[in-house]
C-alpha cells in the first residue's frame, strides 16, 4: 500500500506546481498587458487620454468654488501648462488661469484670477509651452491634442455641496 500513496502524493505534488506556474503567467499577464493602453478620448472628469506614446491627461474632479484648482493629477510628456477656463455656451471660454509643469507625474493647484462660482462648468486644459520659457502666453503657447486630434481637457464644476475631496 506504501507504493500507492506515494504516486498518489507525487501527483498532487506536480498538479500544484502546475496550478502555481499557471497563476504567476496570469498574473503577469494581467498586470503586464500588451504594452498599449486603451485610447480614451472624453471630457468626463475621471477619464484620461493616453496611448503608449501619449502621456498627456488630466485627473480632476469637482471643487469647492474658490479661486484655486486642485488637479489630482497631471501627466506630460513634455514640460506644459494647465490651463483652467470658463464655460462659454459648452465650449471652453476665457482664461481665468494656469499653472506650469514639468515633464512626468504631478499633483498640482492653479491659482485663478477670478473664482469660480456654484454651480458653473469649467475646463482643465493642457497647453504645450511652446517657446520653453515656463511662462504661459496664449498667443504662443498651443493646446495639445490626442492622437486623434481632440485637445485633450477635462471639465470639472465648481460646487458647495461635493462629496469627494478636491483634486
Amino acid at each position: 500500500m506504501q507504493p500507492e500513496q506515494s504516486g498518489i502524493r507525487t501527483w498532487q505534488w506536480v498538479v500544484t506546481v502546475i496550478v502555481i506556474i499557471v497563476l504567476i503567467l496570469l498574473g503577469y499577464y494581467m498586470f503586464k498587458g500588451n504594452g498599449a493602453a486603451p485610447v480614451m478620448t472624453d471630457t468626463t472628469p475621471d477619464a484620461m487620454t493616453n496611448t503608449a506614446q501619449e502621456t498627456n491627461h488630466i485627473v480632476v474632479t469637482d471643487q469647492f468654488p474658490g479661486n484655486i484648482v486642485y488637479l489630482s493629477s497631471v501627466e506630460l510628456s513634455n514640460p506644459g501648462f494647465v490651463v483652467v477656463k470658463n464655460d462659454k455656451t459648452g465650449t471652453p471660454g476665457d482664461i481665468l488661469g494656469s499653472q506650469y509643469f514639468n515633464k512626468g507625474i504631478n499633483p498640482g493647484k492653479v491659482t485663478l484670477t477670478k473664482s469660480t462660482t456654484e454651480g458653473a462648468l469649467y475646463y482643465a486644459v493642457i497647453y504645450a509651452d511652446t517657446d520653453g520659457n515656463k511662462i504661459f502666453d496664449a498667443t504662443k503657447d498651443m493646446p495639445v491634442k490626442d492622437s486623434a486630434g481632440n485637445v485633450i481637457m477635462k471639465t470639472f464644476r465648481a460646487s458647495f455641496s461635493i462629496t469627494e475631496p478636491k483634486g
